[in-house]
């Protein structure tokens, strides 16, 4: 299964070429979301990095999934397993996979996806604890509100029955200073999809070292009121919820790193859909991301010829051909 072409890896300056031994190995996880693009944005995510050369990409997925609709035959894993799509979430009690396996675990789970077995929840819990690297897309931080140490792994989370007892709402105020903010409410809220400009607020950091200091990303949702533990967080960007779009007048989390024990997270709420997806910054920051979240270092560091501008936004068509 093959998406995008050679012609990807020029646009985006990705031109490195690794040995099988050298890339990096990634397992995106999913099955259950309330944003029912999923099996297509786990599609564009896995060719995004693997058109790099930089990594290898295995998807594993609950036997029980939920908003798939057509996009399942559409976008299949064509893994030989057999899935059911429900019209309600439920646990999967052979949801095992072996995270061990991999350099960084992505997860493109969402909100009201239905708890994991205990065992897999402790799995995740030791290989990211013990060393390993972790990326939470979008809806991704809206799973299992009540897993105390996924929040502790995010950072900041949304909906799920997060409030106050989650940790505060964590956002930049007006003189560009961190907040963090233990007033009562519940987690999670965003006003209707729109462009949003994304300012860069840690300019040294590997993942986001290069990029504009402000650029436009494409029509997404705008998360804001996050709240969670943030211990051992770093806010690398973040937007401005604009209340003529509902928002709340702050400069809310947009990318953040977590250090959580021995492992690293990359965070981004980006991503609702897939044209979220589509835009040259979202997808240039989840190939740093990764890379990053798996031993600290980026090396796919180049700026794409076509990155957005703080005026305007920059994306590209996916498509997708399978060959057998």
């Amino acid at each position: 299964m093959k998406a995008f072409s050679y012609l990807f890896l020029i646009i985006f300056g990705f031109t490195s070429v690794a040995s099988a031994e050298d890339k990096i190995r990634v397992l995106i996880i999913d099955g259950q979301n309330n944003h029912d693009t999923w099996p297509k944005t786990t599609m564009m995510m896995k060719s995004f990095l693997e058109e790099t050369d930089r990594f290898t990409v295995d998807i594993e997925r609950t036997q029980f999934t939920w908003k798939g609709g057509e996009l399942l035959e559409e976008f299949p894993l064509d893994d030989g397993k057999q899935y059911e799509d429900l019209p309600k979430p439920k646990t999967d009690p052979d949801f095992k996979p072996n995270f061990a396996n991999y350099d960084v675990v992505l997860s493109n789970f969402g909100y009201n996806a239905a708890a994991w077995p205990d065992e897999t929840k402790a799995a995740l819990e030791a290989f990211v604890g013990g060393g390993g690297g972790m990326v939470v897309v979008h809806a991704a931080d809206n799973s299992f509100g009540d897993w105390e140490e996924f929040n502790q792994m995010i950072g900041l989370g949304g909906w799920g029955g997060r409030n106050e007892k989650s940790g505060p709402y964590v956002y930049l105020n007006e003189d560009e200073e961190i907040v963090r903010d233990e007033s009562k409410g519940n987690g999670g809220d965003h006003g209707p999809r729109h462009e949003y400009q994304v300012v860069i607020r840690e300019p040294d950091h590997p993942i986001v070292a290069g990029l504009p200091r402000a650029w436009m990303h494409t029509k997404d949702e705008l998360y804001q009121k996050l709240r969670g533990p943030a211990n051992n967080m770093t806010i690398l960007a973040t937007a401005y919820a604009d209340p003529k779009y509902k928002g709340t007048g702050r400069h809310e989390p947009i990318v953040m790193t977590i250090d959580y024990k021995g492992g690293r997270v990359f965070h981004t709420v980006m991503g609702h859909d897939d044209q979220a997806m589509a835009c040259v910054g979202y997808a240039t920051l989840l190939v740093r991301g990764t890379e990053w979240a798996a031993d600290g270092k980026v090396t796919l560091n180049e700026v794409p010829d076509d990155f957005p501008t703080s005026t305007e936004s920059k994306s590209r068509p996916f498509e997708m051909s399978v060959s057998q």
